[in-house]
């Protein structure tokens, strides 16, 4: 309670300070709040976005900036006047810099790169020209190197020199003459060790690196791996180009997720939130998986035609047609779901298949048993129901036929389905495509038109002569 009342004081605050038009009184109003209270202010007043970023001292507008959504940092950009973007992009640390302008339009990066400085241009456009999703796109190229021959007290000595501009200090990296990588050395060490004593007497030779060219989600793996709050970025020949940070790595993780999500739901991944994505964008990123999942269903008409005599011949069977296609496409659903998010953490690999198959196997038989036995007893109970007069009758004679025809199908299509779940991903993957794309509703599409040939296939051997 508290907290929503404090909450409340601040907007209070706000609002008669903005009706004063005090800039010195919201100046420094602004510069006393907390970083994410600012953020919750803007995202509140989305009219005054810029107005209060403009309104506070730099480093704190930056720090604010950086948390933003993209929505919201493209609005703020176009409403600043040129000299307080290009405070705010220079004030930028080079790896957020790169990864807001790359959200940009190539006119509009062109244009913002020109209010930049000449050194910070440079290191903009170096960092631009690595490929799109790569390490080298994070990275800073400020940090803190020493060599193995100075002593602590010559770490200390460049930490107070050239650390200001440095994202982090936690780790000290050591090159050699040619600025290839060493080593690194936590900042903990250091202050234990004597002042005198040389950092190549530090050093445990286990640095862990990433190249420049590595793909983020890979880069996010190797952090999760090794617990580190900072790697190093280095070139095919070992040059120490720059280090990436934990905090980007935390952006990374909440992309790749919000992307597989999007497709797991069977869409094109969004690369705005989607309150900012125009309209006509956003069925464009819909209508395409529509078109096919579409298309697929119509397999799925065809499979009914091709059944269309026994139909005939049992309407009875046509009662049962989506509580079997239902439970083969949840069931594969299921199973594509987990083996996606599996892999996503770096849980299954593709030498995993066989185990994967073999435990869906099981997974599949025991799981498809329950419901088949659900669903016998359910025949039988209706049955008992039927012969009470208590409901019509609708399945005749051959009702336990009918109910060992049900409860083997779904058996057999709960058991494709969770095969096909789990397999599709691995599948893609080994042919070099995104598992996300074979999502829950592709899968199911899949599995709705094998069930029914499963379906009707188990009737067959069943009903063969009687109904059939």
């Amino acid at each position: 309670m508290s907290f929503e009342v404090e909450q409340l004081t601040l907007h209070e605050q706000f609002e008669q300070l903005m009706q004063s038009s005090d800039k010195i009184a919201m100046r420094d109003f602004l510069n006393d709040q907390n970083i994410s209270d600012v953020a919750d202010l803007i995202n509140e007043y989305p009219d005054y976005e810029a107005q209060i970023i403009a309104n506070m001292a730099i480093h704190r507008a930056v720090s604010v900036f950086k948390i933003l959504d993209v929505g919201a940092q493209k609005r703020i950009i176009k409403e600043l006047p040129s000299f307080k973007t290009a405070e705010l992009l220079n004030e930028l640390p080079a790896d957020d810099r790169t990864d807001f302008l790359e959200e940009l339009p190539k006119e509009v990066i062109r244009d913002l790169i020109k209010l930049l400085d000449p050194e910070e241009r440079k290191v903009t456009l170096s960092l631009l020209g690595y490929p799109e999703d790569s390490v080298g796109r994070l990275m800073t190229p400020d940090y803190v190197y020493v060599y193995a021959y100075d002593t602590v007290e010559d770490v200390f000595a460049t930490i107070r020199k050239f650390a200001k501009n440095s994202e982090t200090i936690d780790v000290i990296y050591i090159i050699n003459e040619r600025g290839e990588l060493a080593d690194d050395l936590r900042i903990r060490d250091v202050i234990l060790a004597a002042p005198d004593k040389r950092v190549d007497e530090l050093l445990d030779g286990r640095v862990v690196a990433l190249n420049v060219n590595d793909d983020q989600e890979h880069a996010s793996q190797v952090f999760k791996m090794n617990n580190r709050v900072a790697l190093p970025v280095t070139d095919d020949n070992n040059i120490l180009l720059g280090i990436v940070t934990i905090d980007d790595m935390l952006w990374v993780a909440n992309e790749e997720f919000s992307e597989d999500m999007q497709k797991i739901g069977g869409t094109e991944a969004l690369d705005a939130p989607y309150l900012d994505i125009p309209f006509f964008t956003l069925i464009q990123k819909r209508v395409g998986w529509l078109i096919v999942l579409f298309l697929s269903e119509m397999l799925t008409a065809t499979a009914m035609a091709y059944f269309s005599d026994e139909i005939q011949k049992a309407v009875v069977l046509a009662i049962f047609v989506p509580l079997i296609m239902s439970s083969g496409g949840n069931s594969g659903s299921q199973a594509s779901t987990l083996i996606i998010q599996a892999m996503a953490v770096g849980e299954v690999s593709l030498a995993d298949w066989w185990r994967v198959m073999r435990r869906e196997v099981f997974s599949g038989i025991t799981l498809g048993g329950i419901l088949g036995v659900i669903g016998f007893f359910r025949i039988c109970i209706w049955h008992l129901l039927m012969t009470h007069g208590v409901i019509q009758d609708l399945y005749g004679p051959y009702w336990l036929l009918i109910a060992f025809t049900v409860g083997f199908s779904l058996i057999g299509v709960v058991l494709w389905g969770t095969l096909s779940g789990s397999m599709l991903p691995l599948i893609l993957k080994r042919l070099g495509a995104d598992p996300a794309a074979s999502s829950a509703p592709f899968v199911a599409t899949l599995v709705d038109v094998t069930g029914l040939v499963i379906y009707f296939s188990v009737a067959y051997l069943f009903l063969r002569g009687i109904l059939l």
